[in-house]
């Protein structure tokens, strides 16, 4: 089975909005409703984007997704591509998705003049540390997240 990733389409907005419960249910976190799923919508292919999205597909079927946004280091002085999701539905693991997500993030990060990519990672979830361990990836010690959410 051959995984191609390519930017996401309007037609393919359902599907990642299935994989979002999946992983919402994975995460063990309430999914969008219905209100969010709009301004998800209009974020994505609205008129000002306010992410992009990058979807991996096998056999015309959506088997993952990528969300992505930059930021900016006042330090650097140059733009950070911040990785806020990545996920492929769990029977679809294993086929070099989350591989060719990565590589694809690194190419656009480095067309876009990035001095950096970053993102996050739930402390329990081995399996993605171990993967980000193997892709050379470095685990920051010295930050701790924080959030203020609005609602």
């Amino acid at each position: 089975m051959k995984v191609k990733i390519r930017k996401a389409k309007k037609s393919d907005f359902e599907s990642v909005l299935n994989l979002i419960v999946e992983l919402a249910k994975f995460e063990k976190l309430d999914p969008p409703d219905e209100k969010a799923k709009k301004r998800l919508y209009k974020d994505t292919f609205g008129k000002r984007l306010s992410f992009r999205i990058l979807v991996a597909q096998a056999d015309n079927e959506i088997i993952g997704y990528a969300f992505y946004f930059f930021t900016y280091s006042s330090f650097l002085s140059r733009k950070t591509l911040y990785l806020e999701d990545i996920f492929i539905t769990q029977s679809k693991r294993n086929l070099g998705a989350g591989k060719l997500f990565m590589r694809r993030l690194v190419k656009i990060a480095k067309k876009q003049k990035c001095g950096r990519m970053e993102w996050a990672v739930l402390d329990w979830n081995k399996n993605a540390i171990e993967f980000y361990d193997k892709l050379g990836a470095k685990q920051l010690k010295d930050w701790i997240y924080y959030r203020i959410n609005f609602h």
